[in-house]
């Protein structure tokens, strides 16, 4: 499975903040500048998301409630369980990376896309994906307060506040002048989707600057990282198992069962890493780390599953069945193909159209 080109970069961004990391008067431009990168970032995500058929979606909501009680409930569970690990597997500092992780909204782009590909339920994956975006810009840092509040994590009123500001307002300033704006976003989609992943290689290059600066990257070893994959790997593979099969034990159809199971097996790393930014300041380089190893993992895993799901006997009825037509409603929800940063969409997915019929 070929790495995609925006994680080469990611990698990039992260060697080139290792040789050239920015300081003094360079570092508080960068930190400004990635401040106001993500605020624009969201305010683009809110001219695009069309809040009626968001609403409509609304309809299905035992399939939503699934799907954020997995990112929400079921993923931090499994996260305090891996506390067991330390100092096995992981140090602390990894830990508490490893349970930030936890706390983060799914995806919405790759979502759909895996969805797509596997004939599933998109518009169901287009709104479950939108909603635990906006739950998680204020439940993401509650949850850290309670799990992370006395741990390193910095949470405090201040940092909801700032989380708030940055995240949750432009998103609202960008639903109200949608119907102003929105066709012009939607013509440039592809122009804004470089704006959108050039934000979180800004966000990515000043969070590890101050890591290299501060000297963080001694406490992590070559071992540690190891241990790290392991973790991270049985993780994921418990999720996409709970969420598959917890799906059907809950007797929802195939494309519903799809739905869930890729979103509800993902974590957002274009939320993720302005939350930590926010929340761990010098140490959020650290407690990314864990966040952008599962995200690449997550892609490469999720596509090989969702191309196998694709030639499932069941695939044509899935993408006709009743459950598709129960979440018919949001399939405009999301436009255009340009997805979040961090979640690039695969060539052959189409909001609301199914992958090519294998031969």
């Amino acid at each position: 499975m070929p790495i995609d080109p925006y994680i080469v970069l990611l990698l990039a961004t992260v060697g080139l903040a290792a040789l050239l990391p920015a300081r003094g008067a360079a570092a508080h431009v960068a930190s400004g500048a990635s401040t106001a990168a993500i605020a624009f970032l969201f305010f683009l995500y809110g001219a695009r998301l069309s809040t009626r058929e968001a609403l409509d979606g609304l309809k299905h909501w035992r399939l939503h409630t699934t799907v954020l009680a997995c990112t929400f409930v079921v993923f931090p569970l499994l996260g305090l369980a891996a506390r067991g690990l330390v100092p096995v597997l992981l140090d602390q500092p990894l830990y508490q990376g490893l349970l930030f992780l936890t706390l983060v909204p799914s995806t919405i782009q790759s979502s759909i896309a895996f969805t797509s590909i596997a004939r599933g339920n998109v518009p169901a994956a287009i709104c479950a994906g939108s909603f635990s975006s906006l739950i998680g810009i204020v439940l993401t840092p509650l949850l850290a307060a309670v799990l992370l509040g006395n741990s390193g994590a910095g949470f405090s009123a201040h940092s909801l506040v700032t989380i708030v500001l940055q995240l949750l307002v432009p998103f609202v300033a960008g639903q109200l002048l949608r119907r102003w704006i929105g066709g012009f976003v939607t013509r440039h989609k592809k122009v804004l989707g470089f704006v959108d992943r050039g934000s979180i290689l800004l966000v990515v290059y000043a969070a590890f600057s101050e890591g290299m600066v501060r000297g963080i990257w001694h406490q992590v070893s070559a071992l540690r990282l190891g241990g790290l994959l392991v973790v991270e790997a049985a993780l994921l593979a418990a999720m996409l198992a709970l969420t598959w099969y917890g799906a059907r034990a809950l007797r929802f159809g195939r494309g519903d069962r799809i739905a869930i199971q890729f979103a509800g097996s993902k974590k957002s790393l274009a939320a993720g890493l302005p939350m930590a930014s926010v929340l761990f300041g010098a140490h959020a380089s650290l407690a990314v780390l864990p966040l952008m190893l599962f995200h690449q993992m997550q892609l490469m895993v999720c596509a090989v599953i969702a191309k196998r799901r694709a030639r499932d006997p069941e695939a044509r009825e899935g993408s006709s069945g009743p459950e598709a037509r129960e979440g018919s409603s949001g399939r405009e929800a999301w436009e255009g193909s340009s997805g979040p940063a961090g979640e690039p969409a695969e060539p052959s997915a189409r909001v609301g159209t199914a992958a090519p019929r294998p031969r």
